[in-house]
């Protein structure tokens, strides 16, 4: 066997196509008779739709075809093929009403984008418009205005625990505090993209679909299924795609209607989302309310824990809305002995924008919650925020270990990956300097923020497919179910192979993301790409190794027991460097002997999620003065178990830790009160470039799974999971001194000024106050029936 590769930073074999403009994006496609569609969406939050009046659209020059809810008549559906409530089910053009600013009511298809954006203007819709729902606390008050009036209610779901269950009975003290986790924008740097091809390609497919996607095979299922076809009769092929980040899985409302004019036209449509749309129309993230409360002894032991969530699913009860009942419920314990957890959960309907998944999706909603209520403790108790952490850390020697909320986490050291971070960042050193800046009364104060986090990756994605294959030229070809869209699958999947078979990494070929040619896979989300994507590949490359011995030993009179990979890559006998084949010869053999290419594909199954975790801190100045924050140092350590190539660890540490970053102290989609969007463009809505970001710090301790052969687990939303409560923490910690307990993200200037200011007139509001009543009246969670929506008194 040749010295291994893995472990080693190799430079990602992606990337010199993408630096010399060689990609293959949708909005780059030249095909003859293409025609441009453009959307004509909804002015209004919430709206009927009394008419709408094609007709100077029609007569326009280059428009072939304009489109309404009715002439079209496509099904409804949902983003992921089920929903939180079937009432909800969405419509891909709005027919009755609208339920957001910016839900498509009409298409437009012309031979030019020019002409299709004049004819876009020139269609006239009618409206009624109706009172608005945009808070998700408020919209589930009983005189809220009604998404759905069939439901009797904007709940589109919720449950609660049964009221025997008191977690902070034994408590000696309650922690208590209200956060939010805010509306965020998914902000990829593509928007959404598809062309529809509808024609008989002679293999069978009616339709030949490139879409920006993460998951081609389940967008070609879900798509399918719409429009009553066999997955077979559509292909569906993901370009370049120019990030994803959750936004990109399932199927949307656009991607429905290109399909269906595709069809009625019976030629090809391409659309490309402009960024207004992209922040209009493409899910949001997160869009939590948390009400928290934390029991603990005197000496800062964690009794139990009592949860009140609402969750904002937007418009149509999509599949963001639901993630505060699993993924946020789930991960609720965290890296905590917590033994005993409440959770109650309602989804709000709102007239907004439908929420769906970002980055951790669900995931750092719940570290973000645990990390500020262990603050709020550490400061009440009077203990130090990484000691109280670690009194109450789950131990090595409890693993494999099940969660109160039902999750079978792996194995974890929480500890190490904690001591590890403290001593790498010098936190006692850290302390001293901001003791220095209190007495000195300066006012510019040091912020220290610590998180530890646990999170879950290839939950509910646990198989999937892998090939690989050695030709005749002594290359290879390597196929996954996977679809990189950034993260480097061609280079870590050609890595696994070149080290099981000793061939070169520039003569393996990756394939993906086209169903045509891939039989089947899950794509990409949940941070579950290497550990079961690459096990599939490692598994089909073992298998390819073994036959290739069989081979070998056959053409060198051997056993096969004694044939191994040579230091130069050929398959020989051990111990005789002239008795060796190559690969090349070996495939050939392979054909000749057998009549079969020397190939193997597999599908690699783990029999359960894996849970990566580790501890992140973050260093702040704040201006007392002005509220101004600049964070100026964040250490993250990682645990992603065993790291295959550390180059493509840290770029994934980086991105994730920018992106929650940026939630802590910037971002937010804002509405105004009549569900206004304020924030529809770069210009207001305040993405991050590089300059407003230190150099992170991404270290890692290696903690390997037994989950899967590669001992990996995921690493791409751990950074995000672990840095926005670490900044979050960091900016109160700033200001702990002067009495402030809790700033909601992002923690703007405003903000900060605002809690220095009632501080210093001793008028700083409590961080906690109570729960709506609505809770009261969830489904209790495992009763026999649950009552319907329309049955609750909210």
């Amino acid at each position: 066997m040749p010295g291994s590769i893995l472990g080693t930073s190799v430079v990602r074999v992606e990337d010199p196509d993408l630096l010399r403009g060689l990609g293959t994006y949708i909005d780059n496609m030249r095909i003859d008779g293409l025609l441009h569609l453009v959307f004509v969406r909804s002015p209004h939050a919430h709206a009927r739709i009394v008419s709408i009046d094609t007709t100077d659209a029609e007569a326009l020059p280059g428009v072939v075809g304009v489109f309404t809810g009715a002439s079209l008549g496509l099904p409804r559906f949902h983003a992921f093929g089920s929903a939180l409530n079937e009432a909800c089910a969405r419509p891909p053009l709005a027919d009755d009403k609208a339920r957001f600013v910016g839900d498509p009511v009409a298409v437009v298809a012309a031979r030019t984008k020019p002409q299709a954006v004049d004819a876009a203007e020139a269609v006239l819709v009618d409206w009624e418009p109706l009172g608005a729902a945009i808070d998700m606390e408020k919209a589930l008050a009983t005189d809220a205005p009604q998404q759905f009036e069939a439901i009797g209610s904007n709940l589109a779901a919720g449950l609660q625990d049964p009221a025997s269950v008191d977690p902070l009975a034994s408590a000696d003290v309650v922690v208590r505090g209200r956060f939010e986790n805010q509306r965020i924008a998914v902000v990829p740097l593509e928007g959404n993209a598809i062309l529809v091809q509808p024609s008989d390609d002679g293999d069978g497919h009616e339709l030949t679909v490139h879409v920006s996607t993460q998951m081609p095979h389940l967008f070609g299922m879900l798509a399918a299924r719409l429009f009553g076809l066999k997955p077979r009769q559509m292909r569906v092929v993901a370009p370049h795609v120019g990030g994803g980040f959750g936004g990109k899985a399932g199927i949307t409302a656009e991607h429905v209607v290109a399909i269906g004019v595709a069809r009625a036209l019976g030629a090809p449509v391409v659309w490309v989302e402009t960024r207004s749309e992209n922040m209009l129309a493409l899910p949001h993230g997160r869009g939590q309310v948390q009400y928290i409360e934390m029991g603990f002894t005197r000496d800062g032991h964690i009794t139990g824990m009592a949860c009140r969530v609402v969750g904002d699913a937007g418009a149509y009860g999509g599949f963001g809305g639901g993630l505060a009942m699993g993924p946020t419920r789930n991960m609720s314990q965290g890296v905590y002995k917590i033994p005993a957890i409440r959770y109650d959960v309602a989804v709000a309907l709102t007239n907004t924008t439908p929420v769906g998944a970002f980055r951790g999706a669900g995931r750092p909603e719940a570290a973000a919650f645990l990390e500020r209520i262990m603050d709020m403790a550490a400061d009440e108790l009077g203990i130090d925020p990484v000691e109280l952490r670690r009194r109450n850390f789950l131990t090595p020697d409890q693993f494999p270990y099940t969660t109160v909320t039902g999750m079978n986490y792996d194995v974890g050291d929480y500890d190490k990956a904690l001591t590890a971070l403290v001593e790498a960042a010098d936190y006692e050193s850290l302390l001293r300097q901001q003791a220095e800046r209190r007495a000195s009364a300066s006012a510019v104060q040091l912020g220290i923020g610590i998180s530890a986090y646990v999170e879950i990756t290839a939950g509910g994605m646990s198989t999937e497919f892998g090939s690989v294959e050695v030709h005749e030229d002594g290359t290879a070809t390597v196929m996954c179910g996977t679809s990189s869209h950034g993260q480097g699958h061609a280079t870590a999947f050609g890595m696994i192979v070149s080290n099981k078979l000793g061939i070169d990494l520039e003569k393996i070929n990756f394939i993906q993301s086209d169903t045509a040619i891939v039989p089947r896979g899950s794509g990409t989300g949940g941070s579950r790409s290497l550990q079961v994507g690459g096990s599939a590949v490692a598994n089909a490359a073992d298998g390819v190794l073994e036959r290739a011995k069989q081979i070998a030993a056959t053409h060198l009179e051997a056993d096969p027991a004694d044939i191994v990979v040579t230091p130069e890559g050929r398959l020989g006998v051990a111990g005789v460097p002239a008795k060796a084949l190559e690969w090349g010869e070996i495939a050939a053999a392979a054909r000749i002997d057998g009549g079969e290419s020397l190939a193997v594909a597999l599908d690699f199954s783990q029999t359960g999620a894996t849970f990566p975790f580790g501890a992140h801190l973050a260093v702040v100045e704040v201006d007392t003065g002005t509220g101004g924050v600049r964070l100026i140092r964040h250490v993250a350590m990682d645990d992603c178990g065993r790291i295959l190539n550390p180059l493509l660890v840290t770029g994934q540490q980086h991105g994730g830790i920018a992106q929650g970053v940026a939630q802590a102290l910037w971002e937010q989609f804002v509405y105004d009160e009549h569900g206004n969007p304020l924030t529809s463009t770069l210009a207001e809505y305040a993405m991050p470039s590089a300059a407003e970001l230190p150099s992170f710090e991404a270290l890692n301790t290696e903690t390997p799974t037994h989950l899967n052969p590669l001992g990996a687990k995921g690493i791409g939303e751990s950074g995000t999971i672990g840095s926005m409560p670490a900044v979050q923490n960091a900016v109160v910690d700033a200001l702990s001194h002067l009495g402030v307990r809790h700033i909601d993200m992002p923690c703007t200037p405003e903000r900060i000024w605002r809690a220095v200011d009632q501080a210093g007139r001793g008028e700083l509001p409590d961080p906690w106050r109570e729960p709506p009543a609505f809770f009261a009246t969830l489904p209790v969670r495992g009763a026999a029936k649950a009552p319907a929506a329309a049955d609750i008194d909210v």
